[in-house]
């Protein structure tokens, strides 16, 4: 009976750590995109990331702005036109007309938010080998250890990123909502919503696919 427990207990712990730890990778959920633009594909976009920190605006509109070139679309980020602040909507249509953009990417940050997943205890048996001066012979004890239950808190980044085209008047053709499990660092993060984002665009024909 011991036994089977600690079997029982070593799967439960073995789920829990794949839970923790499998999962630290960005996924996208409530990804939506309108079923009636077939193969309408983006060739010039402009990028908006929507940060109160310049620095930050900067790193992620020239990641995004990286990714899509591979893909042979021509990509500006806005703080190329727009150094000093985040343009506004006004500033944006001006933008769309002067450089005959075909569609914009937004990327915005929501607030993070804090997950506590309980990871259940579970019981060992050790083994202790022991001298006994009386019987002149090693004999072998065991004793079994506790390994308490604990609760891992662990903070999920959240952001939104959409894609519209500027033809008829604008229409948003793609959107979804990015959640990442303790990103390790921006650089981290970038990459893994980039990765998940991008192939998602290319598959859905709303850009080309890599370029040679």
């Amino acid at each position: 009976m011991n036994l089977f427990r600690q079997v029982v207990c070593a799967c439960v712990l073995c789920c829990s750590m794949i839970l923790l730890f499998g999962c630290a990778s960005t996924t996208l959920v409530d990804v939506w995109h309108d079923p009636s633009i077939q193969n309408q594909k983006l060739t010039n976009m402009l990028v908006v990331s929507i940060r109160n920190n310049a620095r930050n605006r900067r790193m992620w509109e020239d990641a995004f702005v990286s990714a899509l070139v591979l893909h042979g679309v021509t990509a500006t980020p806005s703080y190329r036109l727009f150094p000093d602040a985040l343009p506004d909507t006004d500033q944006i249509m001006i933008a769309i007309q002067s450089n005959k953009f075909d569609g914009i990417l937004v990327d915005r940050r929501l607030p993070t938010i804090k997950n506590a997943t309980y990871v259940p205890g579970y019981q060992t048996t050790e083994q202790e080998v022991r001298y006994s001066p009386f019987s002149k012979e090693y004999r072998t004890f065991y004793h079994e250890v506790e390994h308490p239950g604990y609760i891992d808190t662990q903070r999920i980044a959240i952001q939104e990123i959409s894609v519209s085209t500027t033809k008829e008047g604008g229409q948003m053709i793609w959107s979804a909502e990015s959640r990442t499990i303790d990103p390790s660092s921006q650089t981290a993060l970038q990459k893994d919503i980039i990765n998940n984002v991008i192939p998602d665009l290319t598959k859905l024909g709303i850009i080309d696919q890599v370029r040679k």
